[in-house]
């Protein structure tokens, strides 16, 4: 099969990075798949084009761009794919526009997360691009319910969870020790680590992880909470943390290439979302044996299930996620019975093979029922 896989940008978030491993699992089975970036390219390219990849810069330079709308025409009524699959609401928009001029036989979509900053042209879009579409994946089963309560036909959506490589966690080249874990994140010797991974944006609620992190501390006097990642709010939010908290309580780490070598020294991880998809962050903390504790939303009741492979909090109750990482911490062996059921789940039922092949088995139906 020829697939063109279209998507705003390659920056580090995490429906970047199931393209960048759908991609590379289409490549190595066989077929001719192109990458093709709506807006900018970004750090995530670099692994594809070692795979063998070929990416493809459109350069939409402002929102309503038409001169982008023209180039991505052209350039799919040269290539000519079988399929076009769009990721997120620019390249939904536009993907599947140029697709249906460029008279692509099959057009897919793909929504990855509950997004209420939409706005009903947002929505009006959305139901009207349907009409030209195959099928939507997604990640999430909460995600098709809120796109259907929107809408958009139910019936479209194929959910497919994410991928995530078995592997990813415990490269023996790789692997780094506590210490050395401890000393990168200028955390000292001997206390408990906690974790958090995402954008610092108003949807990850980083107050709340701040506020948590400080009561936390407070109670125990032995943790650190980190919080890794990068975002619009970073200044805000290492203010608001020097106003309530303290580093030795509550740190910033930043954008980082090495969580995956951190992530096995965690005690506990944290993610007080108010909305998700499916995070990868919480597949990767429980694929490398941490303990999550997870805002009670659609996208995290996918993967954690409360008391059995992690813990779930109400949104914005840091009191409950502060009580049940505590529970954690002085209870090792609830800590290691929850972890390796987690770990379990990720390996059965979220490997990147099974993501790969759902997709394929899922294009080469839509193709054969043309």
């Amino acid at each position: 099969m020829k697939i063109a896989l279209v998507i705003p940008t390659m920056d580090r978030g995490g429906a970047e990075k199931q393209v960048v491993l759908l991609a590379i699992g289409l490549h190595e089975a066989g077929h001719d798949v192109r990458v093709v970036l709506l807006t900018r390219d970004g750090p995530r390219s670099e692994t594809l084009r070692r795979a063998g990849v070929e990416v493809v810069l459109i350069g939409k330079k402002f929102k309503l761009d038409p001169t982008a709308l023209w180039r991505l025409t052209k350039w799919m009524k040269t290539w000519q794919p079988d399929l076009v699959h769009t990721w997120l609401f620019a390249a939904n928009s536009f993907g599947r526009t140029a697709a249906k001029l460029a008279g692509v036989p099959v057009i897919v979509a793909s929504e990855r997360c509950v997004d209420p900053w939409k706005r009903g042209w947002h929505f009006f879009i959305d139901r009207y691009l349907q009409k030209i579409t195959a099928a939507i994946t997604t990640n999430s089963h909460g995600v098709e319910e809120f796109y259907a309560a929107h809408g958009i036909d139910e019936n479209k959506f194929v959910v497919i969870p994410n991928g995530v490589e078995a592997n990813s966690s415990c490269d023996l080249d790789t692997e780094i020790d506590r210490a050395t874990a401890l000393k990168r994140l200028e955390v000292t010797p001997g206390r408990k680590l906690i974790l958090a991974v995402g954008r610092l944006w108003p949807q990850k609620r980083v107050r709340d992880l701040i506020w948590a992190g400080e009561l936390l501390g407070t109670l125990r006097q032995d943790t650190t909470l980190v919080i890794i990642g990068d975002g619009p709010q970073r200044e805000e939010m290492l203010r608001h943390r020097d106003a309530v908290s303290r580093p030795e309580h509550v740190r910033f780490a930043g954008a980082r290439e090495d969580v995956q070598q951190l992530l096995p020294h965690a005690d506990a991880f944290w993610i007080a979302s108010e909305y998700e998809g499916q995070s990868n962050a919480v597949i990767e903390a429980m694929l490398a044996g941490v303990p999550v504790i997870a805002s009670n939303i659609p996208g995290n009741r996918d993967l954690v299930i409360d008391g059995q492979t992690g813990f779930l909090f109400e949104v914005g109750d840091e009191a409950k996620l502060v009580e049940k990482t505590n529970t954690l911490l002085n209870e090792p062996d609830l800590a290691d019975r929850v972890s390796t059921a987690a770990k379990t789940r990720i390996e059965t039922e979220f490997a990147v093979t099974t993501m790969v092949d759902r997709h394929i088995a899922l294009y080469q139906r839509l193709l054969n029922d043309q």
